[in-house]
């Protein structure tokens, strides 16, 4: 599998936008980023972001209660961190 820079750089920002519009979730969007940005199993992953495989796991599937630090540990290698962003209201 191999992206050209303008292909990654699209499929990143396409992941992070479904992101913020909330129809990825988290764990999902951590997911497609491992396998279709770097094709890494998830033990090379966890390796790159030095974190557990079963931290990644837990990230990939929503469970337990994750630090910052390993959530931005995982979105780091795409040029993303975790933020607070604004709520939209669609009745305002």
């Amino acid at each position: 599998m191999s992206l050209t820079v303008i292909e990654r750089t699209a499929l990143i920002e396409s992941i992070q936008e479904a992101m913020a519009q909330g129809t990825l979730e988290m764990g999902d969007a951590v997911r497609r980023l491992r396998v279709e940005v770097t094709g890494l199993h998830q033990t090379q992953f966890a390796k790159m972001c030095k974190i557990s495989v079963r931290t990644l796991v837990h990230i990939e599937h929503g469970e337990g209660n994750q630090t910052l630090k390993s959530l931005n540990a995982v979105f780091r290698p795409f040029g993303m961190k975790i933020g607070v962003v604004r709520i939209r209201r669609d009745n305002i």
